[in-house]
């Protein structure tokens, strides 16, 4: 398998280096998600991107997109991600999963109404997946939704909801027929988070960042030509979003990012008058970490070059979010290694790297069970790709 990139995607991959160089600057520092941030500067950013038809350069023109190819867009995810571009807390739900579905599973008017939407950055989505009492056995799901009239009535409650208080919209798992099989019986539904019933409640993380919210629904009426897919067949819809979800290349490039940010400080740095990064245990963890992020890079390269030939990946998608959250995990456990007592300090003047890696090793915690847990991948990639029972 060859993945070497063709003159036209390495001036493309540079043509978006150069946009974000002179955007960003080398050194951008994203502020986080804190508690109550004003996301003007965000959203001003979103309207350049777009305008640019860079939120969605792989869809089809006639969506808003510049139909480059997954190739390009996996080129643009790396690009933007390795230099922090800030987008993807207010895009991403829309750009890489629920845009990609309707495209597969949408009617005619909903791809219409949705699509442009959220090409142009003015529809914001959040993902109603996990509850309280489902996380990785997703399909045991409770939030309820039945047929009234031209409306589906919904109530329950969702949870970990990744940037909801952002979001306009949301795209959402529901029990349409209990009695069913559990994998069976549940429909995908969209719906606008204005909705009488819809009530969202802010979850700070320890790192003092408002990025997750839970969200209870009381009587919420959607309409039913806000169904996506089949009438109790939303599990394979739901299943087809988390293939993309698990496939990006961001986990990757943002563990190479930090990677490569700590040998540079750890080349500039002395300790006892040595560099540090001549000490062989440390130059030892940095090679380990980097070999992780090549391998973790080739592995999503694999599966955008699937996406690229109208295949699905499956496995192939469980085995590069296993790399991407699992090596994003090592990294911030290194860095706050390799920066000694500094790097447990997450702000002052005694914190090292701004106190990147102290919030990070925090933030990663979940990486491993958000979006399936690594036991889920794993399971996945023994079934499904090596046929284990």
């Amino acid at each position: 398998m060859d993945f070497s990139f063709t003159p036209e995607e390495e001036a493309f991959r540079a043509e978006v280096r150069e946009w974000l160089l002179a955007e960003l600057g080398p050194d951008f520092h994203d502020s986080g998600m804190v508690y109550g941030k004003d996301w003007s500067f965000e959203r001003d950013y979103v309207k350049r991107l777009a305008k640019k038809g860079w939120l969605v350069p792989a869809w089809p023109k006639e969506y808003g997109g510049l139909a480059l190819g997954i190739v390009k867009q996996t080129i643009f995810q790396e690009e933007m991600t390795y230099y922090r571009s800030p987008h993807g807390h207010l895009t991403g739900n829309g750009t890489s999963l629920i845009g990609p579905i309707l495209m597969v599973y949408g009617t005619d008017e909903q791809k219409a109404e949705q699509l442009p939407l959220i090409a142009s950055g003015e529809r914001l989505w959040a993902q109603g997946f996990s509850e309280p009492n489902s996380g990785s056995d997703l399909a045991s799901l409770e939030c309820r939704a039945v047929m009234d009239g031209d409306d589906f009535v919904v109530n329950g409650t969702k949870i970990w909801t990744s940037s909801g208080h952002l979001a306009d919209w949301m795209f959402i798992l529901v029990r349409t027929d209990p009695d069913a099989p559990k994998h069976r019986g549940i429909s995908f539904l969209i719906f606008d988070m204005k909705t009488p019933g819809v009530s969202i409640h802010p979850l700070v993380d320890m790192a003092g960042e408002h990025v997750i919210n839970q969200e209870f629904f009381e009587d919420v009426r959607v309409p039913k030509a806000n169904l996506v897919g089949e009438y109790n067949r939303g599990w394979y819809v739901g299943a087809a979003l988390l293939d993309f979800e698990r496939s990006g290349i961001g986990r990757v490039a943002s563990a190479r990012r930090r990677t490569d940010d700590l040998v540079a400080f750890a080349k500039q740095a002395r300790v006892n008058g040595a560099r540090l990064i001549d000490q062989p245990a440390v130059r030892a963890k940095l090679t380990e970490r980097m070999i992780e992020c090549v391998a973790g890079r080739y592995l999503c390269y694999r599966v955008a070059s699937m996406q690229e030939a109208g295949l699905i990946p499956n496995q192939e998608a469980s085995m590069a979010k296993l790399i991407g959250s699992e090596t994003q995990q090592r990294v911030a456990r290194t860095g706050t290694e390799v920066l000694g007592i500094h790097g447990q300090l997450l702000d002052g003047p005694a914190a090292k790297l701004r106190g990147d890696y102290a919030r990070w090793y925090m933030d990663t915690i979940p990486q491993t069970i958000e979006s399936g847990s690594s036991e889920i991948q794993r399971n996945i990639i023994a079934t499904r790709g090596l046929g284990l029972p």
